[in-house]
């Protein structure tokens, strides 16, 4: 080629190549800013724009799965947060040390709603942007990160307000002055922490948390968070603010960390066995409240490191009430324990028996978890059970440890064992261990199962293994787990060790945690033969459950114990699942009673006579079987007639001897069960049978229930508390015309009915007073500033059956200043509770519809389950047809999990319960009053 030509092309060559990096960079510019747009991408580095283009960023690998990458530990987090509490907004650092195992392209944590500022990689800036889809930041390094030990810090701003989960702004009144304060709180479980910081937001991502909080320097201001303050910087960062340092934690999850800054007061301190403070924190006017929580905490508290063998590894407790928007009950923050206030405060003129026991449990509970959830944790939240089981059971053995007196073991029942064996006699029931693939189904472990099953199994279990192999094979489990994660399999091979392999703890316990439900025993006995089959107990015995597969085919390795009428002995042996029947020797008694103290988390479905034999047993000796024994045979005998296993006579048969007994727990069962059937009959002939069946019951006790002795015990303070309510909800003249008095004297002279039965007095008296006294509950519901007794109050003004009053009351209850947001649902809940309030509410909610979706969000539980709930009652074709009509209109009244299909089966179901047992129960009870 000749010099002139080369010259030439080399121009030409050099122009289209000019082109097209032109051309390239308008592409790449339209990529970017498609990338922008999809990913929300807030800071660009030039070396960061050549990432953008690499073939990693186009794959977009951080949208291939839901979870963080267990290769990305963080080691500590610096954190300093300032909430500013007056403008309802709050700003940010953190500074992360992580660990990378293995070489990384890029960094993923958790943020939610944050607006996040700057983001730096070893005090680099990096590209960084957010993906909503999975609350995801994504970390772009300018080139792949090998493994070792880096510096991620990020600045960032969120709001305090329009929400009650993550970093949020609480407000109460001052009970004095009646002027409003604000604090800064906050609530991080499961998934919340990311609300309020950038954080590597699963359990199993466990790390050390240096904390600092902003306050303002004057009006009494405190900060609070997991660990012990070290120093205050006042006037940092600017006049006026005090920056509090606190200690570095010891290693734990996202979800238990706490800041709160409010001008609450503080109990003196006083100090565990161990030797650390125990501080508690409330509103001024409230702090003395406060004290039989501090009572119950400590106790609870040295219970704990006692029987666990395992110091409280913290140098500082706190307990600490929040206002009562608080969305959990309770909070086990480490370190830092939040309540919401109606679960906590104590005030002995105002508090019932029931209050009494609702904060030992709740205290008991919350401490628990300082063991069993925060030193160890599960992995991941298909394990959930072992915190809330374990706390759930621990908490009844603490309780008896601070109340002797209160047959804490029988009352386990009534609070945990039966209610959830109604819900898991459904098909719709899930097994306590699941699979949790979407974080979105997290929420969704926090129900029974996991609490009451999980605690029921455990107390099976125990009972399995001994009271002292359990309690060393738990205390092994977390102190080999300690500032770890464990899964179930962790628990069953170290309680294996334990037991030094007398059982197969897995084998067993396998049959009751991985598979949904729970059996039913059939009994036959035959002189000294008895012969047990088990199968799932279904609600409706009708259900086939074979399209629900189970890797057990629903059969358990089942632990069974029995007791006989000749002495006392507790026999046990295992009936094992893979048996279609088994035949053991049993001694030539009168009775045999089986599953002692209803500690198996199963049902037992003797013949007719068997039950006959109960029945004219506990009529004669009453004290033959223990109060959980006798509650355990009314609670079976009615599921299982429920479930058409037994004819409902002979679980009515159960309720004759009841005059006799003065235990409070098997009443309570009774009450349960006759509210059911109430819920069935309202408004049918039969009904009134059933009023005059429980009149005639509480006729015979002679006992003056009206008496306000102060020497009851609690046995004796519940019993009459479930009588009164009793006699109420069944029309007793006599409690009627009494309830009614008291309830005037309250209205009229301000005089205050016992606690014990005050929510009775306030309840059935406003059933029965006119417009007159409504007003005047409704000027004290408005003026109450002690919240369990607002509560009360909140509770009787539902009571009227005037609907032009329930009316009233709904529009009155519009106005947050009178009803907080959460509490309008509550309302509308507890007037559907009494049955004439069913049709008005279906009747409110349809011609209001509009409004509950413009006020309340449908991802909002409890909106969610408010259709469901109130359709629940139904019993006729022409409900149905209203039902059908309202969902073809409005198809998002009912939640996605639920299903129209099943809300309407619930109904249809309601019918054929009616068809079936009906006509039986009214013949058994003309025939018996």
């Amino acid at each position: 080629m000749r010099p002139g030509r080369k010259w030439v092309f080399i121009l030409v060559l050099a122009a289209v190549t000019a082109v097209t990096i032109i051309k390239i960079m308008i592409n790449r510019t339209k990529e970017l800013e498609k990338i922008q747009e999809d990913e929300k991408l807030t800071e660009i580095t030039p070396a960061g724009l050549l990432m953008l283009n690499s073939s990693m960023m186009a794959l977009k690998p951080w949208k291939s799965t839901l979870r963080l990458s267990p290769y990305v530990r963080p080691q500590q987090y610096s954190i300093n947060l300032y909430p500013n509490i007056k403008q309802g907004s709050f700003i940010g650092s953190v500074n992360i040390t992580i660990i990378l195992e293995t070489a990384q392209s890029y960094i993923k944590l958790h943020s939610k709603g944050l607006r996040i500022k700057e983001t730096k990689l070893n005090s680099n800036s990096v590209t960084s942007f957010s993906y909503p889809g999975n609350d995801f930041w994504i970390v772009l390094p300018n080139e792949e990160l090998s493994a070792g030990e880096y510096k991620l810090q990020i600045s960032f701003e969120g709001s305090l307000l329009s929400k009650i989960i993550g970093l949020y702004r609480s407000v109460y009144e001052d009970s004095t002055s009646h002027e409003k304060h604000f604090m800064a709180t906050s609530l991080f479980q499961p998934t919340y922490a990311r609300l309020a910081f950038p954080c590597f937001d699963e359990p199993q991502l466990k790390s050390k948390f240096k904390i600092s909080l902003i306050r303002p320097s004057g009006n009494n201001y405190i900060a609070l968070s997991n660990m012990n303050k070290e120093f205050e910087e006042l006037n940092v960062p600017t006049n006026g603010l005090t920056t509090v340092h606190f200690a570095n934690t010891v290693p734990m999850s996202t979800y238990l960390a706490c800041f709160i800054v409010c001008d609450f007061q503080s109990l003196e301190t006083v100090k565990a066995d161990q030797g650390f403070p125990l501080t508690v924190y409330a509103p001024s006017g409230q702090i003395e409240n406060m004290k039989y929580a501090q009572h119950v905490g400590l106790k609870a508290i040295n219970y704990y490191v006692n029987y666990f063998g395992i110091q409280y590894p913290l140098p500082k407790l706190d307990l600490i009430t929040i206002p009562d928007d608080f969305l959990s009950g309770a909070m086990e923050n480490w370190g830092l324990v939040t309540f919401r206030e109606t679960r906590v405060l104590y005030n002995e003129s105002n508090s019932s028996i029931d209050d009494e026991e609702t904060i030992a449990f709740i205290v008991a509970h919350e401490l628990a978890h300082m063991w069993f959830g925060n030193l160890v944790t599960m992995k991941w939240w298909n394990d959930l059970w072992l915190n809330e089981g374990f706390a759930t059971y621990m908490k009844f053995k603490a309780s008896q440890v601070v109340h002797p007196d209160w047959d804490v073991d029988t009352s386990f029942l009534i609070h945990c064992l039966q209610p959830v064996q109604y819900l898991d006699s459904k098909l719709s029931s899930h097994a306590i261990v699941q699979d949790v693939s979407d974080p979105k189904q997290i929420s969704a472990m926090f129900d029974l199962i996991s609490y009451s099953k999980g605690s029921s199994v455990i107390r099976m279990l125990e009972e399995l293994l001994g009271e002292d192999i359990f309690r060393i094979g738990v205390s092994a489990y977390l102190k080999r787990f300690e500032f770890n994660n464990a899964e179930t399999d962790d628990l069953w091979t170290q309680l294996q060790t334990t037991s030094q392999n007398t059982v197969n703890v897995k084998k067993v316990m396998d049959t009751w945690t991985r598979q949904a439900g729970f059996p039913v025993v059939s009994a036959i006995r035959n002189g000294t033969k008895l012969t047990l089959k088990q199968q799932r107990f279904l609600s409706d015995s009708y259900t086939n459950s074979l399209h629900n597969s189970s890797p057990y085919d629903y059969k358990w390795e089942i632990p069974i114990t029995y007791t006989t009428s000749n002495n006392n002995t507790i026999y046990k042996f295992l009936l094992s699942k893979d048996e279609v029947s088994m035949t053991i020797d049993i001694p030539d008694a009168e009775w045999i009673k089986l599953n002692h103290r209803q500690v198996g988390y199963y049902i037992i479905n003797y013949t007719e006579s068997e039950w006959g034999l109960f029945n004219n047993l506990l009529k004669q000796n009453v004290v033959a079987l223990s109060a959980a024994d006798r509650s355990n045979l009314i609670h079976d005998a009615f599921i299982l007639a429920n479930a058409n296993y037994l004819p409902y006579g002979i679980a009515l048969n159960m309720t004759k001897y009841l005059s006799l007994d003065h235990h409070y727990v098997p009443w309570d069962v009774a009450a349960t069960n006759f509210k059911r059937l109430s819920e069935h009959l309202y408004q049918r002939p039969t009904h009134k049978h059933l009023e005059k069946y429980v009149q005639h019951l509480l006729g015979s006790l002679k006992e003056d229930f009206w008496n306000d002795s102060s020497y009851r015990n609690l046995l004796q303070r519940k019993f009459r508390a479930v009588i009164i309510k009793l006699g109420c909800t069944y029309g007793l003249p006599s409690y009627k015309k009494k309830v009614y008095e008291l309830f005037k004297r309250f209205v009229n002279d301000k005089i205050k009915p016992h606690p014990d039965i005050r929510d009775t007095v306030y309840y059935y008296g406003m059933s029965q007073g006119n417009d007159s006294e409504w007003n005047k509950l409704w000027d004290l519901f408005i003026n109450e500033k002690e919240p369990l007794e607002k509560n009360n109050l909140m509770d009787a003004l539902t009571a009227s059956k005037e609907k032009s009053i329930l009316t009233r009351l709904l529009q009155n209850a519009k106005n947050e200043s009178h009803v907080r947001s959460r509490d309008y649902l509550r309302i509308i809940l507890l007037i559907n509770r009494q049955p004439f309030g069913t049709q008005f509410v279906w009747d409110f909610l349809r011609e209001n519809w509009q409004y509950f979706i413009d006020r309340f969000s449908l991802f909002d539980w409890q909106f969610g389950n408010l259709i469901p709930s109130v359709c629940s009652h139904f019993n006729t074709q022409e409900h149905i047809r209203e039902m059908n009509i309202f969902f073809d209109e409005h198809p998002e009244a009912v939640p996605r999990n639920k299903g129209r299909k099943s809300v309407l089966e619930v109904v249809s179901n309601n019918i054929k319960w009616l068809e079936k047992h009906e006509t039986v129960i009214s013949n058994w009870l003309m025939n018996t009053i």
